[in-house]
C-alpha cells in the first residue's frame, strides 16, 4: 500500500509516503507520517478505526492529542470528521473482504490464547523462521530494558541490578515479582557488613520476606535465632519487610517453595557480591559462566524445604541443578551481558549474549509444550525464549497486527 495513490472521502488523491512510527501507548496510531495529498505534503499522524463515528465514542473530538491527525483511515465511513477549530480531517475508507473482519474480530477477541493456531499452516517455513530469530531478539531486549530501567533508579549502580535481576530469576516465574520485591527491600551495604555470617545474611533476607516470626517453629532452633538476629538487625539499620501474602504457596511442590532458594541467593550474595564482574569477565563464554551459579546452601537447608521441618534422611541437593542453572544462564547471564552491550555499543559481547543463548537447550514449560502442540519444536534456548515472549507480549495482549504470524493470517483472508 505504501506510495500507491488512493481516493480520500472528497475525492482527492491522496498517496502515503511514510506511515510513520507505530504508538503503543495513548494517542494516535502512527507519529510523524507523511502524506501526499493533491501534490501537496502533509507531515503529522494517522489515526485509524473501524467507524468513523469511533473518533467520537474515543473521546478524540476533545482531546488535544489528536489535533495533528493528518489522516483518518476508516472501514466504514458513517461520518465526516473535523479538529477543534473546525477544519475538517482527511478521510480515507478501505475496503477489506468480510472474511477479513471476521477473522480479525476472532483473534482479538476472547481469552488470551494462540487465537490463530488453527491457521498457522498458512504461515510458511521461512517467515516462521525469521520471526522467531527476531522475537529471540526483542525478548533480550526486552529483558536489558528492565536491567537499564533499575540503572536508571539506582545511578548506574550494576551490582544492584545484577541482584534485582537475580533474584527476580529465582522465583522462576512463580515468585519473580516477591522476589524482585525482596532484592528492592535489601541495602546491599547492610550485606556487606555481614557477609562473614550467613546465619545473619539469612536473618536479614528471610526477615525481610516477612517469613520470619518467632511464635512460630518453637523447636527450631536455628529458626528462632535467626528471629533475634532480624530483631536486632531490624532495629539497626530501620527494616521494613515486605508482606508475608507477597508468596505464593498453594498449589506449589515442595520444591518450589521459596524458602531455599531465598537460602540461595543470600549465599550467593556472601560468596560473590562482585557477581556481575566476574559474569562480564567471562564475555560470555558458558563454561565459564556456569561454575558462577554453583553456590551450595547451608547444611541446614540441604536437609530441609521449609522451616520447623524435621531433617530428612536422604538429603536434597545442596546445590542447583543443571537444569536451573541454565534458567539462570538465560534470565541473568545473557541479559545483563546483552544490556551492557548495548549501553557501551560493544558489538562483540552482543554477539556473545546472543551465542550464549542459543547455545543453551530449549527450557521446557506449560509455553513451550503448548507451542510444540502446534508443531513448533525449541532447538535451543533462544527458539523458547522467543516463543515465550510471542506467547506473553503478542499472544495474550492481542497483538496479532504487530505480529508476522497474525498478519500473515489476516493477508490470506485478503488473497482467498
Amino acid at each position: 500500500m505504501l506510495g500507491l495513490p488512493f481516493l480520500l472521502e472528497s475525492g482527492e488523491r491522496v498517496r502515503v509516503i511514510d506511515p510513520g512510527i507505530l504508538n503503543k501507548d495513548s494517542g494516535p496510531d502512527f507519529f510523524n507520517a507523511k502524506v501526499k495529498i493533491e501534490g501537496k505534503t502533509w507531515a503529522g499522524n494517522i489515526e485509524i478505526h473501524m467507524r468513523a463515528s469511533d473518533w467520537h465514542r474515543h473521546g478524540h473530538d476533545n482531546d488535544p492529542a489528536y489535533d495533528n491527525v493528518i489522516l483518518h483511515v476508516v472501514a466504514s465511513s458513517d461520518t465526516r470528521i473535523r479538529r477543534k477549530d473546525g477544519t475538517e480531517i482527511a478521510q480515507m475508507k478501505v475496503t477489506l473482504p468480510e472474511n477479513f473482519y471476521k477473522t480479525f474480530a476472532y483473534l482479538t477477541g476472547g481469552t488470551p490464547e494462540i487465537r490463530c493456531s488453527q491457521e498457522l499452516h498458512k504461515v510458511d517455513s521461512l517467515r516462521r523462521s525469521d520471526w522467531i530469530e527476531t522475537l529471540t531478539i526483542e525478548r533480550l531486549q526486552h529483558k536489558a530494558a528492565r536491567i537499564e530501567e533499575i540503572l536508571r533508579t539506582t545511578n548506574g549502580d550494576w551490582n544492584r541490578a545484577c541482584f534485582k535481576t537475580l533474584a527476580r530469576a529465582l522465583g522462576f516465574g512463580l515468585n519473580a515479582i516477591p522476589f524482585e520485591m525482596l532484592a528492592e527491600s535489601i541495602n546491599l551495604n547492610h550485606l556487606r557488613r555481614h557477609s562473614d555470617n550467613i546465619l545473619q545474611m539469612e536473618a536479614i533476607f528471610f526477615g525481610q520476606a516477612g517469613l520470619l516470626d518467632p511464635m512460630l517453629h518453637r523447636g527450631d532452633m536455628r529458626y528462632q535465632v535467626m528471629c533475634r538476629e532480624y530483631q536486632f538487625l531490624s532495629r539497626k539499620y530501620s527494616l521494613h519487610p515486605i508482606p508475608k501474602a507477597s508468596w505464593k504457596f498453594a498449589r506449589t511442590r515442595p520444591q518450589n517453595l521459596p524458602y531455599r532458594r531465598i537460602a540461595l541467593l543470600a549465599k550467593a550474595f556472601a560468596e560473590t557480591p562482585d557477581l556481575f564482574k566476574r559474569i562480564l569477565d567471562t564475555k560470555g563464554d558458558e563454561d565459564k559462566l556456569r561454575p558462577l551459579f554453583k553456590w551450595k546452601v547451608d547444611p541446614y537447608w540441604s536437609r530441609r524445604l521449609t522451616f520447623g521441618s524435621d531433617a530428612q534422611t536422604d538429603a536434597n541437593p545442596p546445590s542447583l541443578s543443571e537444569g536451573s542453572i541454565n534458567i539462570l544462564l538465560i534470565n541473568v547471564g545473557a541479559p545483563l551481558l546483552y544490556a551492557h552491550a548495548l549501553i557501551h555499543s560493544d558489538h562483540e559481547l552482543k554477539e556473545a549474549a546472543i551465542a550464549l543463548l542459543t547455545g543453551l537447550p530449549p527450557e521446557q514449560n506449560a509455553i513451550i509444550r503448548n507451542w510444540q502442540h502446534l508443531g513448533f519444536k525449541p532447538k535451543d534456548a533462544g527458539t523458547s525464549q522467543a516463543l515465550i515472549h510471542l506467547r506473553k507480549e503478542y499472544c495474550d495482549r492481542h497483538e496479532c497486527l504487530r505480529c508476522r504470524f497474525g498478519h500473515q493470517v489476516l493477508r490470506a483472508t485478503i488473497n482467498d
